[in-house]
C-alpha cells in the first residue's frame, strides 16, 4: 500500500474542507448542477478522446497509483545474485528448476537456459520493456486529460451561470446566489484536476520509472549470467542502478 497517496488525497480534502467550515457550511458548497456539469461533462469528453475500454480500463490503472510495487530493486538484486551463484557452482541448465515469482526475470532466465544469444535476449526483453511503457503512458494520458478537462468544465459551468444570472438582474436579491453557483463549477474542477487526476497521472509516471528500473536490473542480471560473471561482479554491475544511500545499504547487508 502506497501510504504517501492515501495521505496526500485524505489530508488534501480534509483541508478544504475544514478551510470551507472555518467560513461557512458545507451546504454552500454543494450544487447538484454544477457536479453534472463538471463531472458529467470530462467524463463525456474522455469517451470522445478514448475509447470506451481505455477508459474504464483506467480505472484499474489508478489502482496502481495506491499499491507499492511486489518487489523492489535491491530484492530483485539479490535473487539475480543468487541465481548467478547458482549458475557458476553447478551450471547455467541448473537454473531450469529454479522457481522465480518476476514473470519478466523468469522469462529472461528462459531465454539464457534455452541458449539464446546475448544480443537476442537483450533485444526481446527491451521489446517488452519498450510496449509496457506505451501501456502506461497510455494511462497516464487518460488522467492528464481529466486534468485539463475538469477545469474547462468548471469555466463552461460558471459561464452558464453568469448567463442564468444576467437574465434576472431585474431581481437583485438572486444575483448573489446565482454568482455563488457559478463560481462552483470552477472550485469542482480544480479540485478534480489538481488534487486528484493530475497527481494521480503524476504518480503513475513514477511508478512507471521505478518498474522500468527493475527491468533493467534484471536485463543487465540476465546478460552477466549468460556472460558467466563472477557473482560479485554481478553485484557490482546491478548496485550501479541503486542510489548511493541504497547501495550502501546493500552492501552492508550482503
Amino acid at each position: 500500500m502506497d501510504i504517501a497517496t492515501i495521505i496526500g488525497i485524505v489530508a488534501g480534502a480534509g483541508l478544504i474542507i475544514a478551510a470551507i467550515l472555518m467560513g461557512s457550511g458545507l451546504g454552500a458548497f454543494i450544487d447538484v448542477p454544477s457536479v453534472l456539469v463538471v463531472i458529467g461533462g470530462s467524463v463525456a469528453a474522455m469517451l470522445i478522446a478514448f475509447p470506451l475500454d481505455r477508459v474504464i480500463g483506467s480505472i484499474k490503472i489508478a489502482l496502481k497509483a495506491f499499491f507499492s510495487p511486489k518487489t523492489s530493486p535491491e530484492e530483485i538484486i539479490e535473487k539475480v545474485v543468487g541465481l548467478a551463484v547458482k549458475a557458476r557452482k553447478e551450471s547455467i541448465i541448473a537454473l531450469e528448476k529454479e522457481e522465480i515469482d518476476d514473470p519478466f526475470l523468469a522469462k529472461g532466465i528462459r531465454l539464457v537456459v534455452d541458449g539464446t544469444a546475448p544480443s537476442l535476449v537483450q533485444a526481446i526483453l527491451k521489446t517488452e520493456i519498450g510496449f509496457m511503457k506505451q501501456r502506461h503512458l497510455s494511462g497516464q494520458k487518460v488522467f492528464k486529460t481529466l486534468g485539463a478537462l475538469g477545469p474547462a468544465f468548471g469555466m463552461i459551468g460558471t459561464l452558464i451561470g453568469l448567463v442564468q444570472m444576467l437574465q434576472n438582474l431585474s431581481d437583485p436579491g438572486s444575483i448573489g446566489p446565482s454568482m455563488a453557483v457559478a463560481l462552483l463549477t470552477t472550485f469542482y474542477g480544480a479540485v478534480l484536476a489538481n488534487l486528484i487526476a493530475i497527481p494521480i497521472a503524476e504518480k503513475l509516471g513514477g511508478k512507471s520509472a521505478e518498474e522500468v528500473l527493475m527491468m533493467e536490473v534484471v536485463i543487465q542480471g540476465v546478460l552477466s549470467i549468460l556472460e558467466g560473471d563472477n557473482p560479485i561482479i554481478v553485484r557490482s554491475k546491478l548496485e550501479a542502478f541503486l542510489s548511493p544511500n541504497l547501495r550502501q545499504t546493500q552492501q552492508e547487508e550482503a
